[in-house]
């Protein structure tokens, strides 16, 4: 299952309003999703912007990918995403 981190639109018309979430990609932009990790508001001045950067973390270590409008979010409030790095253990010694 390939999950991403997307927006998905509510609100009425003229009046939008985005929920943050972890969905699986196969899915319809507004349909199923798998959590709900924030909200964007543009219409509020100055624009509302909520993400919880350690739920969005979370899902990035396990592979999933943000869109580019989340991407651009996550910048403006200062989140960086890591990678979890393979742990380096014991190495295998070669014999001859």
């Amino acid at each position: 299952m390939a999950v991403v981190l997307r927006l998905q639109r509510h609100g009425g018309h003229a009046r939008p309003f985005y929920h943050v979430v972890a969905a699986d990609s196969r899915k319809p932009r507004d349909g199923q999703f798998i959590e709900k990790i924030g909200y964007y508001d543009p219409k509020h001045e100055p624009s509302q912007i909520v993400i919880k950067a350690e739920r969005a973390q979370f899902w990035y270590e396990r592979g999933a990918v943000p869109s580019t409008a989340v991407k651009t979010l996550l910048q403006r409030q200062n989140v960086k995403l890591e990678r979890l790095r393979p742990k380096s253990g014991p190495t295998k010694k070669k014999t001859k």
